[in-house]
Protein backbone atom coordinates (compact mmCIF):
# COMPACT_ATOMS: atom_id res chain seq x y z
CA UNK A 1 0.00 0.00 0.00
CA UNK A 2 1.32 3.45 -0.79
CA UNK A 3 0.59 6.42 1.09
CA UNK A 4 0.64 9.34 -0.89
CA UNK A 5 -0.17 13.26 -0.09
CA UNK A 6 -2.16 15.50 -2.05
CA UNK A 7 -1.82 19.32 -1.62
CA UNK A 8 -2.26 21.85 -2.89
CA UNK A 9 -3.76 25.90 -3.20
CA UNK A 10 -7.70 26.37 -3.05
CA UNK A 11 -8.94 26.25 -5.92
CA UNK A 12 -6.78 24.04 -7.55
CA UNK A 13 -9.54 21.18 -7.99
CA UNK A 14 -7.90 18.54 -5.19
CA UNK A 15 -11.43 17.04 -4.48
CA UNK A 16 -12.34 16.70 -8.11
CA UNK A 17 -9.15 14.83 -8.79
CA UNK A 18 -9.65 12.50 -5.61
CA UNK A 19 -13.19 11.52 -6.99
CA UNK A 20 -11.69 10.43 -10.45
CA UNK A 21 -8.83 8.49 -8.54
CA UNK A 22 -11.97 7.04 -6.00
CA UNK A 23 -13.77 5.93 -9.01
CA UNK A 24 -11.23 4.24 -10.79
CA UNK A 25 -8.39 2.80 -8.74
CA UNK A 26 -8.58 0.61 -5.60
CA UNK A 27 -7.77 3.37 -2.29
CA UNK A 28 -8.38 5.03 0.88
CA UNK A 29 -8.86 8.55 0.67
CA UNK A 30 -9.28 10.87 4.12
CA UNK A 31 -9.30 14.69 3.49
CA UNK A 32 -8.03 16.39 6.63
CA UNK A 33 -10.51 18.93 6.54
CA UNK A 34 -13.05 16.53 7.47
CA UNK A 35 -11.40 14.62 10.17
CA UNK A 36 -10.88 17.74 11.63
CA UNK A 37 -14.46 18.65 11.91
CA UNK A 38 -15.18 14.92 13.05
CA UNK A 39 -12.61 15.10 15.96
CA UNK A 40 -13.98 18.53 17.01
CA UNK A 41 -17.70 16.95 17.62
CA UNK A 42 -19.35 16.04 20.93
CA UNK A 43 -17.21 13.09 22.88
CA UNK A 44 -14.57 13.50 20.28
CA UNK A 45 -10.79 13.55 20.63
CA UNK A 46 -10.32 17.30 20.21
CA UNK A 47 -13.60 18.49 22.30
CA UNK A 48 -13.25 18.72 25.83
CA UNK A 49 -9.83 20.55 25.10
CA UNK A 50 -11.35 22.98 22.57
CA UNK A 51 -14.21 23.95 24.59
CA UNK A 52 -11.67 24.33 27.85
CA UNK A 53 -9.80 26.90 25.69
CA UNK A 54 -12.76 28.81 24.03
CA UNK A 55 -15.08 28.48 26.81
CA UNK A 56 -19.16 28.05 26.80
CA UNK A 57 -19.83 30.74 24.55
CA UNK A 58 -18.91 28.43 21.77
CA UNK A 59 -21.53 25.77 22.18
CA UNK A 60 -24.87 25.17 20.94
CA UNK A 61 -27.82 24.78 23.19
CA UNK A 62 -27.52 20.32 22.55
CA UNK A 63 -23.68 21.02 23.79
CA UNK A 64 -21.89 20.20 20.35
CA UNK A 65 -19.36 23.09 19.42
CA UNK A 66 -20.82 25.52 16.90
CA UNK A 67 -18.13 26.00 14.07
CA UNK A 68 -19.69 30.00 13.14
CA UNK A 69 -19.36 30.67 17.18
CA UNK A 70 -15.98 29.58 16.90
CA UNK A 71 -14.99 31.04 14.19
CA UNK A 72 -15.89 34.24 15.00
CA UNK A 73 -13.95 34.05 18.64
CA UNK A 74 -10.73 33.12 17.15
CA UNK A 75 -11.04 35.32 14.36
CA UNK A 76 -8.01 37.74 14.20
CA UNK A 77 -6.98 36.25 16.96
CA UNK A 78 -3.52 34.61 16.68
CA UNK A 79 -2.58 33.26 19.73
CA UNK A 80 -6.17 31.51 20.00
CA UNK A 81 -5.64 30.13 16.57
CA UNK A 82 -2.30 28.49 16.91
CA UNK A 83 -3.84 27.22 19.99
CA UNK A 84 -6.58 26.05 17.83
CA UNK A 85 -4.14 24.54 15.93
CA UNK A 86 -2.37 23.29 18.48
CA UNK A 87 -4.85 21.17 19.28
CA UNK A 88 -6.45 19.95 16.08
CA UNK A 89 -3.11 19.14 13.90
CA UNK A 90 -1.57 16.85 16.04
CA UNK A 91 -4.92 14.50 17.04
CA UNK A 92 -5.71 14.60 13.07
CA UNK A 93 -2.51 13.23 11.93
CA UNK A 94 -3.16 10.51 15.13
CA UNK A 95 -6.05 9.67 13.43
CA UNK A 96 -4.73 9.23 10.07
CA UNK A 97 -1.87 7.07 10.90
CA UNK A 98 -4.34 5.20 13.32
CA UNK A 99 -6.35 4.81 10.00
CA UNK A 100 -3.09 3.56 8.14
CA UNK A 101 -2.38 1.09 10.43
CA UNK A 102 -5.98 -0.47 10.77
CA UNK A 103 -5.26 -0.84 6.18
CA UNK A 104 -1.87 -2.15 6.42
CA UNK A 105 -3.30 -4.37 9.12
CA UNK A 106 -6.46 -5.64 6.48
CA UNK A 107 -4.77 -4.70 3.10
CA UNK A 108 -7.77 -3.94 0.85
CA UNK A 109 -6.49 -1.40 -1.12
CA UNK A 110 -3.56 -0.13 -3.09
CA UNK A 111 -3.70 3.07 -2.40
CA UNK A 112 -4.32 5.51 0.68
CA UNK A 113 -4.66 9.34 0.15
CA UNK A 114 -4.43 12.17 2.25
CA UNK A 115 -5.49 15.36 0.96
CA UNK A 116 -4.85 18.74 2.57
CA UNK A 117 -3.87 22.20 2.41
CA UNK A 118 -1.30 22.14 4.68
CA UNK A 119 0.08 18.95 4.60
CA UNK A 120 3.91 20.42 3.94
CA UNK A 121 3.46 22.90 7.02
CA UNK A 122 2.52 20.01 9.07
CA UNK A 123 5.57 17.74 8.16
CA UNK A 124 3.08 14.85 6.24
CA UNK A 125 6.02 14.25 4.41
CA UNK A 126 6.83 11.87 7.53
CA UNK A 127 4.31 9.43 6.73
CA UNK A 128 3.48 9.95 3.46
CA UNK A 129 5.36 7.51 0.79
CA UNK A 130 5.13 10.52 -1.61
CA UNK A 131 3.69 14.34 -1.91
CA UNK A 132 1.71 14.74 -4.94
CA UNK A 133 0.93 18.84 -5.52
CA UNK A 134 -2.39 19.83 -7.94
CA UNK A 135 -1.20 22.83 -9.70
CA UNK A 136 -3.59 25.25 -11.25
CA UNK A 137 -2.59 28.43 -12.65
CA UNK A 138 -4.14 31.64 -11.36
CA UNK A 139 -6.87 32.30 -13.36
CA UNK A 140 -8.01 28.77 -13.30
CA UNK A 141 -8.48 29.07 -9.78
CA UNK A 142 -9.89 32.47 -9.17
CA UNK A 143 -12.63 31.43 -11.59
CA UNK A 144 -13.18 28.34 -9.75
CA UNK A 145 -13.33 29.97 -6.92
CA UNK A 146 -15.43 32.91 -7.63
CA UNK A 147 -17.99 30.05 -9.80
CA UNK A 148 -18.16 27.90 -6.66
CA UNK A 149 -17.80 29.52 -3.79
CA UNK A 150 -19.76 32.99 -4.42
CA UNK A 151 -16.53 34.96 -3.62
CA UNK A 152 -15.76 38.11 -5.43
CA UNK A 153 -12.09 37.94 -7.39
CA UNK A 154 -10.79 40.32 -4.44
CA UNK A 155 -11.56 37.59 -1.70
CA UNK A 156 -10.11 34.60 -3.78
CA UNK A 157 -7.16 36.61 -4.34
CA UNK A 158 -6.82 37.30 -0.57
CA UNK A 159 -7.07 33.81 0.32
CA UNK A 160 -4.88 32.53 -2.77
CA UNK A 161 -1.66 35.11 -1.60
CA UNK A 162 -2.30 33.46 2.07
CA UNK A 163 -1.27 30.11 1.16
CA UNK A 164 2.03 28.83 -0.23
CA UNK A 165 3.56 29.26 -3.55
CA UNK A 166 3.99 27.47 -6.41
CA UNK A 167 7.69 27.72 -5.93
CA UNK A 168 7.21 26.37 -2.26
CA UNK A 169 4.61 23.67 -3.17
CA UNK A 170 6.64 22.20 -6.25
CA UNK A 171 10.04 22.29 -3.91
CA UNK A 172 8.43 19.85 -1.28
CA UNK A 173 6.55 17.43 -3.81
CA UNK A 174 7.87 14.42 -6.19
CA UNK A 175 4.66 14.83 -8.08
CA UNK A 176 3.02 18.28 -10.07
CA UNK A 177 -0.50 17.43 -11.61
CA UNK A 178 -1.25 20.16 -13.64
CA UNK A 179 -4.90 20.50 -13.52
CA UNK A 180 -4.90 24.07 -15.19
CA UNK A 181 -6.98 22.77 -18.57
CA UNK A 182 -9.73 19.89 -18.69
CA UNK A 183 -10.08 17.33 -16.58
CA UNK A 184 -9.16 14.52 -18.91
CA UNK A 185 -5.62 16.44 -19.10
CA UNK A 186 -5.40 15.81 -15.37
CA UNK A 187 -6.56 12.39 -15.35
CA UNK A 188 -4.03 11.39 -17.82
CA UNK A 189 -1.52 12.32 -15.53
CA UNK A 190 -2.78 10.48 -12.78
CA UNK A 191 -2.70 7.33 -14.62
CA UNK A 192 0.62 7.69 -15.85
CA UNK A 193 1.60 8.19 -11.85
CA UNK A 194 -0.95 5.15 -11.07
CA UNK A 195 -0.07 2.78 -13.77
CA UNK A 196 -3.08 2.75 -15.64
CA UNK A 197 -6.70 2.66 -14.22
CA UNK A 198 -7.42 -0.17 -12.03
CA UNK A 199 -10.20 -2.05 -10.02
CA UNK A 200 -9.96 -4.25 -7.48
CA UNK A 201 -11.54 -6.62 -4.30
CA UNK A 202 -10.78 -7.06 -1.01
Amino acid sequence: MKIIGITGGVGAGKTMLLHYIETHYLCRVIYADLAAKKLQEKGAACYEALVELLGGSVLCDDGSIDKGKMAQKIFHDDRLIKAVNAIVHPAVKQFILAEIAKERHAPCVDYFFVEGALLIEEHYDEICDELWYVYADGHARRKRITDTRGYTAEKADAIMKSQLSDEEFRSHCQVVIDNSGTPEEAYRQINMQLGGMGHGLC
